[in-house]
């Protein structure tokens, strides 16, 4: 039984996992990830919701029956997901496509979806929402995708899934959903048709680290800075009005900036003050950049591999809190800009080189923008969320954010960010965002 909110609960009935197969015989064959695929930090699934309204034009149809009817259909065009990973020599890890199938579980809810909660990460009920099936939580040999559809009292439904990173990062597992989406309205074949071609992004021969990568520094966790278990959720709207009071605390040469990274440049300067860092100690922010453009020539359209690096801004706390914002902006920016081809590169070699290290841990804040699930059509029309099931990633023993598109109850189109941070500190940051915006305290939500 799963809890909605105080004095209300819902029951969640499941049937057994099965596995759904590609809807046509394909190939059996190995098939190799990049080098950016089978980095440590990259070895864990990663948990998604998509959750729809009722629909009149949809009356009489079964979500659970369309939807997997289509991720069959699907999986016959992107049949490396219905394979296993396995673990070979230096600890490279290849897909064997052997079409046994990713997971799927049929699940019906004695609730709404207004009852479901506030429709913003970390979903509330996810356990409930997505069944952590035994054995299938791992990476090797383990089915590469988890899909459950939830069928919910009034007439909406959640199709909630979690697939491991190592095969697809946010945009490879968009390009797959979205082919998911056009099949289940008629489509016989994706508008965008997938591409593998991992060996663009695995080492050169032979492999040379060229530049400097802090991203993947090892770092002594000298205070226990990694967050603690005590930490709270809470969510940040960054909507025109907050925009334009940063940007206008700006010098000229930096109002060509971004929202993005002027809210990343706020959101790592507030969390650093409220962190209580030491001011001798280095402080990184770590973006996720999508290098399928930054490439020459650029990756093929349908690639839908992990094209993702982390490049880092790298100051100490004593200069990120004793500067304005422009600083941290200007740090942010230059880190973005220096993803170049030959940073995809150096980055790739050291893989090889280092054995495939994790992300720094310890005083790193890393943000990523989630976008485009808020537009996935099942059928059922737009989600009425689409997105991240949780605010951060429990296997980094970093802080995470991923920010997302959001609308605000003055329908005002804006950035909302959720944040965990222990109740003190969380205090710290709400108070300094105050001050950075001029006394505005509607930013700063409990949802």
């Amino acid at each position: 039984m799963a809890s909605i909110n105080a004095g209300a609960t819902f029951k969640v009935s499941r049937k057994n996992p099965e596995l759904i197969r590609p809807a046509k015989p394909t190939p059996h064959e190995l098939r190799i990830l990049s080098d950016i695929d089978d980095q440590d930090g990259l070895r864990f699934q990663m948990p998604l919701v998509l959750i729809y309204r009722h629909s009149p034009s949809m009356e009489g149809r079964d979500p659970v029956r369309v939807i997997r009817d289509a991720v069959a259909k699907a999986l016959v065009f992107y049949y490396p997901f219905a394979g296993r990973i396995r673990e070979f020599a230096t600890r490279k890890l290849v897909v064997e496509c052997t079409s046994e199938g990713v997971l799927f579980v049929e699940a019906d809810a004695d609730a709404t979806l207004q009852q479901l909660g506030t429709l913003l990460p970390p979903i509330q009920n996810l356990r409930e929402l997505l069944y952590d099936v035994p054995g299938a939580a791992g990476v090797i040999d383990c089915p590469l995708m988890l899909i459950q559809v939830t069928r919910l009292l009034c007439g909406g439904f959640v199709l909630a899934w979690r697939y491991s990173h190592t095969m697809s990062d946010a945009g490879g597992i968009l390009q797959f959903f979205t082919a998911v989406s056009e099949l289940v309205r008629g489509a016989e074949r994706p508008s965008v048709l997938p591409v593998w071609e991992r060996h663009i992004l695995c080492a050169r021969y032979p492999p040379r680290v060229t530049l400097r990568h802090p991203e993947h520094d090892i770092v002594i966790d000298t205070k226990q800075t990694i967050i603690p278990h005590d930490r709270m959720m809470r969510h940040f709207f960054f909507g025109p009005t907050e925009i334009s009071i940063l940007h206008q605390s700006l010098p000229p040469h930096l109002h060509s900036c971004s929202r993005f990274q002027i809210v990343t440049a706020c959101m790592w300067r507030c969390r650093t003050i409220a962190t209580f860092s030491h001011p001798n100690e280095d402080v990184r922010l770590l973006c996720v950049v999508n290098i399928r453009k930054r490439l020459n020539p650029p990756l093929p359209e349908g690639y839908y591999g992990n094209a993702i690096v982390y490049p880092a801004a790298v100051t100490t706390a004593e200069k990120l809190l004793k500067n304005s914002l422009h600083y941290a902006v200007e740090l942010v920016k230059k880190a973005i800009h220096e993803a170049t081809e030959e940073y995809v590169k150096s980055v790739v070699d050291l893989m090889v080189l280092r054995g495939r290290p994790n992300l720094t841990g310890p005083r790193t804040y890393l943000v990523s923008y989630a976008k485009g699930f808020e537009e996935v059509d099942v059928g059922w029309g737009k989600p009425a969320y689409g997105g991240v099931a949780r605010g951060g990633v429990d296997s980094f023993p970093r802080a995470v954010s991923y920010f997302m598109p959001f609308k605000n109850s003055k329908g005002e189109d804006g950035i909302m960010v959720p944040l965990c941070l222990p109740p003190k500190a969380m205090d710290v940051l709400i108070h300094e965002l105050q001050k950075m915006l001029l006394g505005r305290s509607s930013i700063a939500s409990a949802l």
